[in-house]
C-alpha cells in the first residue's frame, strides 16, 4: 500500500490517543501525520512511532494535503468540521454519531460489510461501540440462520464516557470528594441504567443507536433489535448479552464452529474450566470474544450469548483504522 498523510481529530481525548496507537501496532502507512485538538490542547505533544508532534488547533482549513483524517471530536465538531475536510479531498473517518444514520454515508464494520466502504461520499462512519462487537458475532449467524429477533442488555465500561467518567469512578473508590461528575449517580459499586439521554419513548439515545445501527450495517430492516445498555464500573471492555431468535433450525456445535472460524471472533466456551469472556481479559485486544454459547430453551430457535470486546480498540480506533486499511487497499 502508497504511504498517506494522515490527520487525527481530537487527539488528546481517550479515542484520539488509542487511535494513534493503533496506527502505529498495526504499521499503517503513514507518511507524514498532524495531530489536531480544540484550543486548550495545543502546544500537548504526542508520541507516534518514537517520534514526538505538537497538537494543533483543529480548523476548518487544516486538511490541505491530507488524505485521510480520522475523527473522534464528538458529533458536533464532526458536523461542523467534517464538510470542510472533504473539500479538500481528504477521507473522514468519523468516530461520532453525526453522520452514522445518514442516506449514502456508509456505515462500516469491516467483518460485515466493507464494501460499503466504496460507496462513500467522503465521509465514512464508524459505528457505536457496543454495536460493532455485536455485528461481528450477529453477521455469520444471519448468514447462516437467518435472524429475526435480537434482544441485547449491554454492560459497558466507564471508559467509553470519557476521561470524566474515569476520573469519577477514581474519586469515588478513593472515596474522594468528586470535583465533577460525568454521571447523575455514583458509579462506584454501583451499575447505571442510563447511557446518554433519555428519549420520550423511555429508551436512551444509546440504546436507539444499537438498535437502529444494526439494522444498516447488516443490511436487513427485517431484524428486529431492542436494547437496555447500563454503565458498569469497569475500567475496559463491553460486555453484552444477547438473546437471539431464529428463523432455521441449529444446533450448539455449529454455532460453536461458525463463530470460531468467523473472522476477528474468538471463541470461549468451556464452564467446566470457568472458561468465558471477560473485559478484563479483552483489555488491549482487537478481537471480539464470546462464550456462554446456549439454547434458549423457552424460545423456539432461541439462542443466548455473552459478548465481550474492547470498547476503545475494536469498539472505536481499531475498527477506523481497518477501515482506514481496506479502503487504502483499493485506492
Amino acid at each position: 500500500m502508497k504511504s498517506v498523510n494522515v490527520a487525527v481529530v481530537g487527539a488528546t481525548g481517550l479515542v484520539g490517543r488509542k487511535m494513534i496507537q493503533v496506527l502505529g501496532e498495526r504499521d499503517f502507512p503513514v507518511a507524514q501525520i498532524g495531530f489536531f485538538a480544540s484550543r486548550r490542547s495545543v502546544g500537548k505533544e504526542l508520541e507516534f512511532k518514537g517520534q514526538s508532534y505538537k497538537v494543533q488547533e483543529l480548523k476548518p482549513d487544516v486538511f490541505d494535503g491530507y488524505e485521510l483524517a480520522l475523527f473522534s471530536a464528538g458529533a458536533a465538531v464532526s458536523r461542523e468540521i467534517a464538510p470542510h475536510a472533504v473539500r479538500h479531498h481528504t477521507l473522514v473517518v468519523d468516530n461520532s454519531s453525526a453522520f452514522r444514520l445518514e442516506n449514502g454515508v456508509p456505515l462500516v464494520v469491516p467483518e460485515v460489510n466493507a464494501r460499503e466502504i466504496f460507496n462513500h461520499q467522503g465521509i465514512i462512519a464508524n459505528p457505536n461501540c457496543s454495536t460493532i462487537q455485536l455485528v461481528v458475532v450477529l453477521k455469520p449467524l444471519h448468514e447462516r440462520f437467518k435472524i429475526k429477533r435480537v434482544v441485547v442488555s449491554t454492560y459497558q465500561s466507564v471508559t467509553g464516557a470519557g476521561k470524566k467518567a474515569i476520573d469519577q469512578l477514581n474519586d469515588e473508590l478513593k472515596e474522594l470528594p468528586v470535583p465533577e461528575k460525568k454521571f447523575p449517580h455514583r458509579i462506584a459499586y454501583n451499575c447505571l441504567p442510563h447511557i446518554d439521554v433519555f428519549c420520550e419513548d423511555g429508551y436512551t439515545k444509546e440504546e436507539h443507536k444499537m438498535m437502529k445501527e444494526t439494522k444498516k450495517i447488516m443490511g436487513d430492516d427485517t431484524i428486529q433489535v431492542t436494547a437496555t445498555c447500563v454503565r458498569v464500573p469497569v475500567y475496559g471492555g463491553h460486555s453484552e448479552s444477547v438473546n437471539i431468535e431464529f428463523e432455521r433450525s441449529y444446533e450448539i456445535d455449529q454455532v460453536r464452529d461458525l463463530l470460531a472460524h468467523s473472522p476477528g471472533i474468538i471463541v470461549q466456551d468451556d464452564p467446566s474450566e470457568n472458561l468465558y469472556p471477560m473485559p478484563i481479559n479483552a483489555y488491549e485486544r482487537d478481537e471480539v470474544f464470546v462464550g456462554r454459547i446456549r439454547r434458549d430453551s423457552t424460545l423456539k430457535n432461541g439462542l443466548n450469548l455473552w459478548i465481550v470486546a474492547d470498547n476503545l480498540r475494536k469498539g472505536a480506533a481499531t475498527n477506523a483504522v481497518q477501515i482506514a486499511e481496506a479502503w487504502l487497499a483499493q485506492n
